[in-house]
């Protein structure tokens, strides 16, 4: 079975990632990104790339899958470039996964 990949962001930002096949999503709302993400998880899409702009709106959503192996919700940086939200995500999980914080030292 081939693993489906999306991306939620604004126009500007999603557009390129059709040019390699995956399948792009605008939302703007809490309730719009919390809703695309569960529809989405129930298709089993297997890779969930969101724009950092997004990811202070829909954690509570992407927290309930964040045990899991899929959905992988991955924030990246949106047409204006990085603004260090997924970059923290990762320190956060890092540090859970294995009781320190190795990026500061």
């Amino acid at each position: 079975m081939e693993a489906k990949i999306a991306v939620i962001g604004d126009r500007a930002s999603v557009m390129a990632f059709r040019t390699v096949g995956f399948d792009i999503f605008e939302a703007g709302t809490d309730t719009q990104i919390s809703d695309l993400i569960e529809s989405l998880a129930d298709d089993r899409y297997s890779v969930i790339f969101i724009t950092e702009e997004l990811v202070p709106k829909k954690f509570g959503t992407a927290d309930k899958y964040k045990n899991n192996i899929v959905p992988a919700i991955i924030p990246i940086p949106g047409r204006f470039g990085s603004m260090g939200r997924g970059i923290k995500i990762v320190h956060e999980n890092v540090e859970k996964a294995i009781g320190a914080d190795i990026f500061n030292k």
